[in-house]
């Protein structure tokens, strides 16, 4: 095992930064994932670590060695791709042993550690089958599997349960993360997915345009979100933010379409001052008018079983602040209506509306 150090890394293919000077220490042991929407630079930078894309600039060290220069080979890494990367003409033993074979190991060494990595897996009854017989989940474990046999210090994931049905993408999480206890290997992990980002990280690396968007523990980001775009990405549905200027005395936000919204602690200091305030759809609780905070007007529902998604906008202007509430036993909740909600001040976010970054809540009203 091995810690990885990425120093203000880029990455310019033309004229066109990818990544722009991005920096973060794994420590020996981890499962970072990088996180982010498609074409932020997350897969660009996994494939930097492991050797298949240059550098531009900035420094990438694994165990303590810089490997800006060093070939992919010798790099101590095992890499496991989306689309399995699998030899079809080979059985799912071959398939395992094939790099060890490469490498020159004897035949009783490559027998035992397939042997063990197949049992891992739960693979013992399928190392005779060719790729061809099994199933999209078990396809992906011999590619996990393939990667394990090399006892490497370093596994890097290029969004490996992107092509998994919902069922069998969470049975792979809870088999990502029975492994890693197991066996406690430096792990860099790239996903669009936030559910596997959440699941399986230790710390997360949100991306955005090349750029390290947010640093830390999966509550950490979910609870306080540095920017809009971390607010707005981490979380499903996405976190409400309602544009507006906090009133004299600091106890509303009033918004450009003179839409009104209380708050649940008088904010003084922030008087007059232009925001975005944010709220989680499901820290939005369904209430009496009396205690309501803001009064939506819901244009429609979905009802999942447990809860309900509740879509609506503040305001009489349906373009204006829309505005989604997570709710629960809520069945009877139809559309139109007006929905009268309200938070605690707690899980009130503020955040600057033209740098987009955080606003820490005073300490005092």
């Amino acid at each position: 095992m091995a810690a990885v150090s990425i120093r203000d890394v880029h990455k310019t293919f033309g004229t066109n930064e990818v990544i722009r000077g991005i920096s973060m220490e794994v420590a020996d042991g981890e499962f970072v994932v990088m996180v982010g929407p498609s074409g932020c630079g997350k897969s660009t930078l996994l494939r930097m670590v492991a050797g298949l894309e240059s550098i531009s600039a900035g420094e990438i060290s694994i165990a303590g060695r810089v490997v800006n220069l060093v070939e992919p080979k010798d790099r101590d890494i095992a890499m496991v791709f989306q689309n399995y990367a699998l030899y079809p003409h080979k059985s799912v033993y071959e398939n395992m042993a094939y790099g060890l074979k490469i490498r020159g190991l004897p035949k009783e060494e490559i027998a035992t550690l397939v042997q063990r990595a197949a049992e891992t897996l739960e693979l013992t009854p399928l190392l005779g089958r060719s790729p061809r017989e099994l199933s999209g989940g078990q396809r992906q474990r011999v590619a996990m599997g393939r990667a394990i046999v090399r006892q490497p210090a370093v596994f890097l994931f290029d969004e490996p349960l992107s092509n998994l049905d919902a069922k069998l993408r969470v049975q792979m999480r809870a088999e990502l993360q029975s492994l890693h206890q197991r066996q406690p290997t430096t792990t860099l992990y790239v996903t669009h997915d936030q559910v596997e980002a959440m699941t399986l990280a230790h710390r997360m690396l949100v991306m955005n345009q090349g750029r390290a968007e947010q640093i830390g523990a999966p509550l950490e980001v979910y609870t306080r979100p540095a920017t809009t775009f971390v607010a707005g990405f981490i979380g499903s549905p996405p976190m409400n933010l309602i544009a507006g200027r906090i009133s004299a005395d600091g106890t509303a936000l009033t918004t450009a379409e003179g839409a009104s919204v209380r708050l649940p602690r008088t904010l003084a200091a922030l008087a007059g001052r232009e925001l975005l305030l944010g709220v989680r759809p499901e820290q939005l609780e369904s209430c009496e008018d009396s205690a309501a905070l803001l009064r939506p007007l819901i244009d429609f529902v979905e009802l999942l079983g447990s809860d309900a998604q509740a879509y609506g906008h503040l305001g009489h202007d349906k373009r204006g602040v829309r505005l989604a509430a997570r709710l629960y036993a809520a069945s009877s909740l139809r559309a139109p209506a007006v929905l009268p909600l309200r938070f605690e001040a707690q899980h009130m976010h503020l955040f600057d509306p033209a740098s987009g970054q955080r606003i820490e809540l005073p300490a005092s009203a």
